[in-house]
């Protein structure tokens, strides 16, 4: 009797036994976040503490210095990831959600009242947001090349030899590496997390071995060195932030990926691996350039001795791809949000997992990528090069994150502005400071990153604001459906057997194909659905939220469904939730009918005629409604209509 009482909700589970099951999750959950969220960061040692001193800064390789550099790195991985990001913007999330897009609905629907009065601060958040999660491209194509060129950089340490075929093996895994995408990432992802944990005990045990030649380091702890640098080495130390700024790339990942394992798992694995791991290995690297000012040429692979350099360049490589994983699959996440909240056209989404939503494939983001970062490897040949370039994608968006989390502190948080102030305002101007050291890279390389977001950018507001005028330009040759429905009462036209489903973008009026078959064949089916599917500022809908029905007159329905961002509507699951409230679709008896908007030149444009030539390429270049709703294509029919814009 006592199993049959404590069963009720866990059969047959004590106590002990359902919190050990809780823990394991947990753990389970943390391991997993090790794997995804911290690959990133986690390989910056490869190249960061090396191109402190590497550059034309022409900074003096003394203990002094050293023990400065050492003071900047270990207060920017506690200041900007360990306070900024885990404790105060992993509270901005979107039920449950995070990343730049996430947090941008959130602040927009957290400023809803003042939004309404000041249209103006809406487009501020608006820009801001797409210009952050578009400089997040350009990071997903540089982490994979500075990330796998320096793994395989260590080779030459192995043998001259292989220096000349850094570059060739570099190409090889980055071919491997996408070509596997579209198979999905699921199996490999089950040996991610167990190997950056092997991958951050071994960061650390290197550490420790440098540590002991000159344990004197960890003075470095005191933030007097940091400022005393700083003091000392004026304008060129300016040159030395930005590089130390690489010791935080990937800390956006943190966030943004917050919604695959939660909070408590990504803070957990950071305080107790990730950040212990990286604190040693910098400062184990610090100090072997102490004792032999010759090993800053590469101090992360000189830490090991000659017979771990081959299995350690192999775990590098690893670790490394694990890195540039995360930063493809996070493409892929950022392009399925943009997609659902109207900043870009539909694209082909391939879903690699039955059971997992999250795990998607674009191959159209995957080539693009693929041909940025072989650009990149080619063209700058070198991980040291490519440093030059890395930094200005991630503090841009660092700062853009900021100002949101800002905006969510006052809005939705209800913070007082002196609260506000004191916590945030001081991680604004560190943000700003490392952006304006990374300003400095420009002309070495820092504009890739800033071209790529320019570009991605330009086509995203391109394509929201030529949505928004063609829904208003097919509103105005529409009418509403209420007022139709009137007039099908009054002069009721032929009906035909069958039934007909038309998409409308607005679910205020009638779709143009609708009134251009009534005006042209004189005939309706007898039972007609106007479906609208719009996108709400949350990662997901509870799907007894999703659909609402409406019947206008008899045998007249508009249908209006909801998704989230991180969602892709599916039409058979839209039927399904129709059928639950008693409106049943036949679907090989149902006719679907879309509109097909070709876009022309007009007399008075309502954009540039640039912006209009792109916004015309990109509509047609768009994948088919038919296709990325799963309609079946024997039951469509498109009706041409041809728009000036």
């Amino acid at each position: 009797m006592a199993v049959t009482s404590s069963s009720t909700s866990h059969p047959g589970f004590s106590d002990s036994e359902k919190s050990r099951q809780t823990t394991n999750q947990f753990l389970a959950l943390s391991l997993g976040a090790l794997g995804v969220v911290f690959g990133d960061i986690g390989t910056s040692p490869l190249y960061a503490f090396r191109e402190c001193f590497i550059n034309e800064a022409g900074i003096i390789l003394s203990p002094e210095n050293v023990l400065g550099v050492l003071s900047l790195i270990f207060w920017t991985i506690t200041l900007v990831v360990s306070i900024k990001y885990m404790i105060f913007v992993m509270r901005a999330d979107n039920r449950g959600e995070g990343g730049i897009l996430s947090l941008m609905a959130l602040a927009l629907r957290a400023s809803k009242v003042e939004v309404e009065r000041k249209s103006k601060r809406k487009l501020a958040l608006l820009v801001i947001g797409v210009f952050g999660a578009a400089l997040l491209y350009g990071d997903g194509i540089i982490t994979p090349a500075i990330s796998v060129l320096s793994a395989v950089e260590g080779l030459k340490f192995v043998t001259p030899v292989f220096e000349s075929y850094v570059i060739p093996i570099t190409i090889f895994i980055m071919n491997a590496l996408f070509l596997v995408q579209r198979f999905g990432t699921g199996k490999i992802g089950k040996v991610f997390g167990p190997l950056i944990l092997f991958w951050f005990v071994v960061l650390g045990i290197l550490g420790i071995r440098g540590i002991l030649m000159a344990p004197e380091v960890w003075h470095a702890i005191d933030p007097r060195f940091a400022f005393r640098f700083i003091v000392e080495n004026g304008f060129h130390s300016l040159v030395v932030i930005g590089a130390v700024f690489l010791v935080v790339t990937g800390g956006e990942a943190l966030y943004a990926d917050m919604g695959h394992f939660g909070r408590k798992p990504i803070r957990f694995a950071w305080y107790t691996v990730a950040m212990p791991g990286l604190i040693l290995n910098y400062f184990g690297q610090g100090a072997l350039v102490m004792t032999d000012p010759e090993a800053i040429s590469n101090p992360f692979y000189l830490l090991a001795p000659k017979w771990a350099l081959i299995p350690l360049v192999i775990l590098s490589t690893l670790a490394t791809i694990t890195a540039a994983q995360a930063l493809i699959s996070g493409a892929f996440s950022i392009t399925r949000q943009a997609i659902q909240l109207g900043l870009c056209p539909r694209l082909t989404i391939v879903h690699t997992s039955s059971r997992e939503e999250g795990q998607i494939y674009v191959p159209f983001v995957n080539w693009s990528l693929f041909v940025g970062v072989i650009w990149l490897v080619l063209t700058f040949k070198s991980s040291s090069q490519i440093a030059s370039a890395y930094g200005i994608a991630v503090t841009g968006t660092m700062v853009i994150t900021t100002l949101l989390a800002i905006v969510v502190a006052r809005q939705k948080w209800q913070w007082s502005a002196l609260k506000v102030g004191l916590i945030f305002i001081p991680f604004l101007f560190i943000d700003l400071g490392f952006l304006g050291a990374n300003l400095m890279k420009i002309h070495h390389g820092g504009w890739v990153p800033l071209v790529i977001g320019g570009v991605i950018f330009t086509l995203m507001t391109t394509w929201q604001k030529g949505r928004k005028i063609l829904y208003k330009k097919l509103k105005e040759r529409s009418v509403s459906i209420e007022d139709f429905c009137q007039l099908l009462l009054r002069q009721p036209p032929i009906r035909i057997s069958g039934t007909a489903v038309y998409m409308a973008g607005d679910p205020w009026g009638v779709p143009v194909p609708m009134l251009h078959n009534l005006k042209h064949n004189k005939v309706l089916h007898e039972r007609i659905a106007i479906l609208t599917i719009q996108t709400k500022g949350v990662p997901s809908v509870p799907k007894e939220n999703r659909v609402e029905v409406q019947e206008i007159i008899p045998n007249f329905y508009r249908i209006i469904v909801s998704y989230g961002f991180m969602e892709t509507p599916k039409m058979k699951h839209i039927l399904d939730a129709c059928r639950e409230r008693d409106l049943h679709f036949k679907v090989f008896e149902t006719t679907f009918v879309l509109g097909r908007e070709t876009i022309l030149p007009s007399s008075k444009p309502s954009m540039p005629l640039w912006q209009e030539k792109i916004f015309a390429l990109m509509s047609r270049n768009a994948q088919r409604p038919t296709a990325f709703f799963r309609i079946p294509p024997n039951q469509v029919i498109e009706v041409g209509i041809q728009v000036e814009i």
